[in-house]
């Protein structure tokens, strides 16, 4: 099968489209023939092996898992003898490692059925982004109907599912974004939108809730004065200024200004969650989720499409066809 295979760490050139051997499953597996995937920060980190940290799981001198990837929706071709959850031909969408390949051996608990008015393409966009929205308004912020809710960052792959999610709950809900972007973060339901080349959202005067804070371009004590006496800060991600330690600075701050008062601040990377999934498919399904998509990209040009995402302009998310 073709594949993108890295064998070293560096920026998005060292990874190449390679033949390899077709992955094999056991009883309790499924081959997924993919269709479709998409590229998330986590990938860059992956590919360039930073922050240098992250080498203790990704492998110290080179990357143990030598295909990237991890967003995949496709349709699956065959399934193990312990397997009845699904059968060859089902449609599913869910998060595996190596899914920049043209097949993917995953298991039942790693995958949802795919929903039958969404392409393969929304599909791949979801899981990764959406979880980590969906996670952190509904499990580190509490979410609930009738609160203030400000994105920081609406416009990115989070932004756009959380903007949207946070209104399912009932929320008003205010996104932060640049100028080119106002208007889309509108199409997707936000109260109000604030162009932060124009408006700043910590002197605007408005107090809020709960601040889902994915672009982490202010310092604790800004975003304090944007929170209700009793809000909640959630810390999704932030500048990487540090090649050796990535965001941890950024997340021992939050740590340290986490007991005072009674706002709480908190950080959190997402969990691979059926259930999770299960939840995101339903919203797909009702039309009160849409994937916002920038840029497809066909699997030989992983290599561009990471670069792009370097360039941290991407509106929505930017999707692998495969």
């Amino acid at each position: 099968m073709k594949a993108i295979v890295q064998h070293r760490y560096g920026d998005p050139s060292v990874l190449s489209l390679e033949d390899v051997d077709e992955p094999t499953i056991t009883d309790d597996e499924m081959l997924v023939r993919v269709r479709a995937s998409s590229v998330n920060p986590q990938d860059w980190y992956f590919v360039t092996g930073t922050p240098y940290l992250a080498r203790l799981s990704f492998g110290l001198r080179r990357p143990k898992q030598h295909i990237p990837g991890t967003d995949m929706a496709g349709v699956v071709e065959k399934v193990g003898s312990s397997v009845t959850q699904l059968q060859p031909g089902d449609a599913v969408f869910g998060m595996r490692s190596g899914a920049f390949a043209e097949y993917v051996s995953v298991r039942p608990d790693q995958v949802v059925a795919k929903p039958a008015g969404v392409t393969f393409e929304q599909a791949a966009a979801v899981p990764v982004a959406a979880l980590t929205a969906l996670q952190g308004l509904r499990d580190k912020g509490r979410i609930h109907a009738g609160q203030q809710v400000l994105i920081n960052g609406a416009s990115g792959g989070v932004g756009t599912f959380a903007v949207q999610i946070a209104k399912s709950f009932g929320a008003e809900v205010t996104g932060v974004c640049s100028t080119r972007n106002v208007e889309t973060i509108r199409s997707l339901g936000a109260d109000h939108v604030i162009d932060y080349t124009r408006e700043d959202f910590v002197q605007s005067g408005r107090k809020y809730d709960l601040i889902l804070d994915i672009a982490g371009n202010r310092s604790v004590a800004d975003r304090r004065r944007a929170m209700t006496p009793k809000g909640i800060l959630v810390l999704v991600g932030g500048p990487k200024t540090s090649k050796l330690l990535g965001p941890l600075p950024g997340f021992v701050k939050v740590s340290i200004g986490s007991p005072l008062g009674s706002q709480t601040m908190v950080t959190m990377l997402a969990k691979n969650s059926r259930d999770d999934l299960a939840v995101m498919a339903e919203l797909l399904e009702s039309g009160k989720v849409r994937p916002v998509i920038d840029r497809t990209y066909p699997i030989a040009e992983v290599a561009a499409a990471l670069s792009y995402l370097g360039e941290g302009h991407a509106k929505g998310k930017i999707v692998i066809s495969v």
